[in-house]
């Protein structure tokens, strides 16, 4: 392992805690996608083993593509179960990101086979919300749970961005993964957005028409990545 990210393991402390207050089954909850112009907004909720161990799970954003990859197949044969969804780049332009993010999650956790007793969740923010969850601040470094679950998002929404790129090579879609980035930018700058962009975003507006064209947000809504 890496000498950067050696002791830096995150932990079953908070899983026990509510174990030991009675709590059957948890799941963390992690996700990806939130910041980017292009791709969906992923979210996972995965449930830890509470009998077996597993090594050098850390938060997704210490590891590297290939230790992400490597554990990917491991933490889905340690963890008792665990469930991925996804807000597409659409619902993200017509329901705001805050809105996708609960239905990306509420997609997850109803992919479960069994009904978590409570939920931890990554930031500061309660994006489930039901009076069982539980918002940790850099959850993804504390909990074994969220940080597993933040690996399988990365990956899993990774792949889904190579796929992308399939389709759409000129925008590196493979490298960059729908974030903001030189060649992603030279290539809106010369060729529009795609169908795959999220289109009421600021980003959209300085670019020629051509393309998939620029879509007006509906007014309720305040995409805080636009402020």
């Amino acid at each position: 392992m890496r000498k950067a990210i050696k002791g830096k393991s995150p932990s079953l402390r908070i899983e026990r805690f509510y174990w030991e207050a009675g709590n059957e089954t948890i799941a963390g909850l992690d996700e990806v996608g939130k910041g980017a112009w292009a791709g969906p907004l992923t979210v996972v909720a995965l449930v830890p083993n509470r009998q077996r161990r597993i090594n050098g799970v850390r938060d997704s954003k210490m590891l590297n593509e290939a230790e992400r990859e490597r554990l990917f197949d491991r933490i889905d044969a340690w963890s008792e179960d665990w469930s991925i969804g996804h807000a597409s780049n659409e619902e993200c332009d017509e329901l705001g990101m805050s809105e996708a993010q609960r239905i990306a999650a509420r997609r997850a956790i109803d992919g479960l086979a069994k009904k978590p007793d409570r939920f931890l969740l990554d930031g500061s923010w309660d994006f489930v919300n039901n009076g069982k969850s539980e918002a940790i601040i850099q959850g993804d470094q504390k909990s074994l749970s969220i940080a597993a679950a933040s690996i399988m998002a990365k990956v899993t929404r990774d792949r889904i961005m190579k796929e992308a790129g399939t389709l759409y090579p000129d925008y590196e879609f493979p490298q960059n993964k729908g974030y903001p980035s030189p060649k992603h930018r030279l290539a809106l700058a010369s060729k529009g957005a795609t169908f795959f962009h999220r289109r009421t975003w600021a980003f959209m507006r300085d670019l020629p028409p051509i393309g998939a064209p620029y879509m007006r947000k509906p007014e309720a809504q305040t995409n805080i990545f636009e402020l």
